[in-house]
């Protein structure tokens, strides 16, 4: 694997690090800017909306921009935005300095799927996103429990000011180690982005990403009543279950990049099964602490088996123009995240007990494969050839001249 590969990896890690670290500050947040913490808690939902609006509306930009160039402006993008949290005197100002730090995010894994799959050899395109992914899954494990630590030690800008800094060192990292590709990279153009994206097979997809990841987040958004209220562990234990969470989607990651290279669809498949089965499964695993821990674990190695596999399904339906379809799988992510934790909501207020957002989650996992599955039927039926991983067939010579 080229060591370019790295530096993409740092970037995830700065964004997921930023991303979920919001929400284990809000207390701290809410008492300087002198607000509640429902309040508070609208940070996170301006990250999420800067996502989903700025995934296709910067991949739509830079369509025919060097995605070496494109990959770093969007990290000086995050940088800033992360700076301007930092130094926000009110809360109004942190709300669009949030909203502005969530703009790259999509685009950049986007994008960075799409660099990483040029890099490496047919037979290895899922790892090699998968290995760009680890930057978020290590960022749940490491990033977020330290920059909390931080923030609580050294109040809640010092963390957003560290964010800052690993920027900095994503955008060394990517000027040095990502290859000079404007002479290589072909000129899409955003014509023929949205042509690509106008796709049966790519809306499939991306119905897919929603559905499976919202199971996730139906279950996850709830895990903490679900740990302390079902579960019976103690408040201050459930970051090192949480950390225990990130270690399983680390596995999973890892694993689920090396089975798509063999079946793409296969593993799909077995993803959203076993993510199903886990979630049915959490009323009972929770009714002890260490099956309840195991229940952690293994909720995370379920779901980001998918992670890598589901990526490559779009960029391969939209093989003409992938950038703009990465960038709004990324999009579809974030949707999975409001959309399952407002259906897990539901069932925990429909008073159907601590554990039922995890059964909500299993009955978008059986969508998720259901959509997957009509997916398969319309590949059939349109005679589409069964290569069961994603060939390069946009950019012949791209992978090769980018390894030399």
């Amino acid at each position: 694997m080229p060591l370019a590969l790295l530096a993409l990896a740092v970037g995830a890690f700065g964004i997921g690090t930023t991303e979920f670290v919001i929400m284990g500050l809000l207390p701290e947040v809410a008492d300087d800017l002198h607000v509640s913490i429902p309040t508070a808690g609208h940070l996170v939902s301006a990250y999420a909306l800067g996502v989903v609006i700025g995934a296709p509306l910067l991949a739509a930009l830079t369509s025919r921009m060097s995605r070496r160039t494109v990959l770093i402006g969007l990290m000086a993008l995050f940088v800033a935005g992360n700076a301007l949290s930092a130094f926000a005197p009110g809360y109004d100002s942190l709300m669009a300095a949030r909203f502005l730090s969530g703009l790259p995010h999509g685009a950049f894994f986007g994008m960075g799927a799409v660099v990483a799959t040029t890099m490496v050899a047919p037979e290895r395109k899922a790892r090699s996103v998968s290995l760009m992914f680890l930057g978020l899954t290590v960022a749940n494990v490491v990033g977020v429990p330290a920059a909390t630590l931080m923030g609580q030690h050294l109040g809640w800008r010092a963390t957003f000011l560290g964010v800052s800094a690993i920027g900095l060192v994503a955008i060394a990292s990517l000027v040095l180690l990502i290859p000079h590709d404007h002479a290589h990279a072909p000129v899409v153009g955003l014509r023929r982005e949205l042509a690509a994206l106008k796709s049966l097979p790519v809306w499939l997809a991306l119905g897919t990403t929603v559905a499976g990841f919202g199971a996730l987040f139906s279950a996850y958004s709830y895990i903490t009543p679900m740990l302390t209220d079902a579960a019976g562990f103690a408040d201050g234990s459930v970051t090192l279950l949480l950390a225990l969470f990130g270690v399983g989607a680390t596995v999973g990651n890892l694993v689920g990049g090396r089975l798509a290279d063999h079946s793409l669809r296969g593993t799909l498949f077995g993803g959203l099964t076993s993510l199903a089965v886990v979630l049915a499964l959490f009323p009972l695993l929770m009714s002890t602490q260490w099956t309840a821990a195991l229940a952690v674990v293994l909720l995370g190695v379920a779901a980001f088996v998918t992670g890598s596999p589901l990526q490559l399904m779009v960029m391969e339906k939209a093989s003409a123009g992938p950038s703009l379809a990465s960038s709004a799988n990324q999009a579809a992510f974030n949707l999975a995240n409001a959309g399952g934790a407002w259906i897990g909501g539901l069932a925990l207020a429909a008073g159907f007990g601590a554990t039922s957002p995890a059964l909500a989650g299993a009955v978008l996992a059986v969508l998720g494969l259901g959509v997957a599955a009509t997916a398969a039927t319309v590949d059939r039926r349109r005679s589409v050839p069964g290569r069961e991983r994603v060939v390069a067939t946009h950019v012949p010579h791209e992978a090769e001249a980018l390894r030399h």
